[in-house]
């Protein structure tokens, strides 16, 4: 399969290298600037799972290059118009779309821009970042795609996703159920980012203040009620699963999105705890994921103002 990575950042790099080691045909787009990093020192990543160093190939947008087999899609929320704008020339009519975005806006999205059968359901579990020198490093065990046809069929393109995957120094699993698993995801992702950044702080002292474990737990209740709403299958534990993935973390764990925050960027929140407050029915009652975001609004905000 003719791979094309979109972005080659910490998700997109981490994930995209670990294909180029194992030998499959992987193009990276990425913007000028990134290309010529890539260029002069190759894709580089530290890893509890092993270092990796390589020169790769990549574009910019507008050069030509014939329409791939997959595209992987590893751009934040707020990127999402971009990379679909970037990416159009290079979709055939065989190309299948695996996006990696946390939530399930972005599904609508995609799908009303390059069609329903294009575009698959994933996820990953990584914490990974890019260092001042364009480095990746990942230090955590978790290094995992999950991803399936959204109708939970096992298609003849998602066992040759499988087949991709599989031998790379990574793990990756098809699913039956990937909306259900990707609500999972966004249940505990919504929480965590949200209570993380509202409290600018790591999950630690979070979880050891007073009323702190209480706090997390109810909003991810609400954020269960929601997703329960979309999704009936889900059962009534997501909400404590959500909240006990959080309890169980290091005490320095950090949100990307607070890491957003912490260094002054854009962040995700209209599309993780915005959407569901859109989205959610009009009786029920969401004051602290309505706290949450208007927390990170009033921070967004203040940026603007600042720019």
């Amino acid at each position: 399969m003719r791979v094309l990575v979109v972005g080659a950042g910490g998700v997109g790099g981490y994930f995209g290298g670990r294909l180029v080691e194992k030998g499959a045909d992987v193009t990276f787009l990425v913007r000028g600037r990134r290309k010529k990093q890539l260029q002069e020192k190759g894709l580089v990543i530290h890893s509890v799972h092993g270092d990796f160093a390589s020169p790769v190939r990549a574009i910019t947008t507008g050069e030509e290059a014939a329409p791939f087999d997959l595209i992987i899609l590893s751009v934040k929320a707020y990127h999402l118009e971009e990379a679909i704008r970037d990416t159009r020339p290079y979709v055939g009519d065989s190309t299948a779309i695996l996006p990696l975005l946390n939530g399930m806006s972005h599904l609508d999205r995609l799908e009303s821009v390059f069609g329903r059968e294009k575009i698959l359901g994933g996820l990953c579990q990584i914490e990974t970042t890019l260092n001042d020198r364009g480095e990746v490093e990942q230090y955590s065990p978790f290094h995992n795609i999950v991803f399936g046809e959204l109708d939970g069929t096992i298609s003849d393109r998602v066992k040759r996703i499988e087949e991709l995957f599989s031998g790379a120094r990574m793990t990756a699993q098809s699913s039956r159920e990937i909306r259900v698993e990707m609500w999972h995801k966004y249940a505990f992702i919504a929480a965590f980012s949200g209570m993380t950044s509202m409290m600018r702080s790591s999950i630690g002292p979070i979880m050891e203040v007073p009323w702190g474990k209480e706090t997390y737990r109810r909003l991810a209740e609400e954020i269960a009620a929601v997703a329960r709403f979309h999704e009936p299958s889900l059962t009534s534990e997501i909400g404590e699963r959500a909240f006990s993935i959080a309890a169980a973390l290091e005490a320095p764990m950090k949100s990307s999105m607070l890491r957003d925050v912490e260094r002054g960027g854009p962040t995700e929140t209209d599309h993780l705890h915005g959407w569901l407050i859109k989205t959610a029915p009009e009786d029920l009652d969401l004051p602290l994921l309505k706290a949450v975001y208007a927390s990170i609004k009033a921070y967004e905000a203040g940026r603007e103002q600042k720019g």
